[in-house]
Order: structure tokens, then sequence, then C-alpha cells
């Protein structure tokens, strides 16, 4: 059996359930930190075809998606929206639950 990164494992679950990598991404947005989100999108990239095509898509040049997304990155809200529409997601605004 060949042995996978757990990025790879990650970008293979959400190939196969794109269901749950949004419902991550929700979750990230409303409980977790710029880290987390710059790791999803990551394996995310991976599973949508990879960087180079994502970069593509999202009219961003390679290079630039790669820093964007490094552990050190810091996505304008123009790269966040292209790079989440390259994946078929979109940003969105919804109220705060009040319990």
């Amino acid at each position: 059996m060949k042995d996978r990164t757990h990025d790879e494992a990650m970008a293979e679950m959400y190939r196969e359930d794109p269901a749950y990598a949004l419902q991550l991404l929700n979750s990230i947005l409303e409980n977790g930190d710029q880290s987390e989100l710059l790791i999803a999108l990551r394996q995310m990239a991976k599973a949508f075809g990879g960087v180079q095509a994502i970069a593509e898509q999202a009219h961003l040049n390679p290079n630039q998606l790669y820093r964007t997304l490094s552990p050190e990155g810091n996505p304008a809200l123009s790269s966040f929206s292209a790079i989440l529409k390259a994946m078929g997601m979109r940003l969105s605004v919804q109220p705060i639950q009040h319990i």
C-alpha cells in the first residue's frame, strides 16, 4: 500500500464529498482562524485540479496563489472570492444565530 500525506488524503476526501468541503469551510469561517482556512484551501486546491488549474480559473498568477495559500499568506477578499469561485463555491454573509 502506498503511503500518502495527510494533505493528499484530505484532497481525496474533498473530491469524493464536495459537500464536506463546503461544510468544513463554513465551520472554519465561523469558528476557526486564518491558518486553518489556508490549510483547507491548499488541500482543496489539490482536490479541485491543483494550484495551477485553480490559478488559471481564478485568473491569478500561480506563484501568487502559492504565496497566498502559504502559511504566511493573507489573501485579499478578491483573491479569496476568485479561489472559491474556481472551486465552484462562493462567499456569503449570514446573520448570527442568537441562542
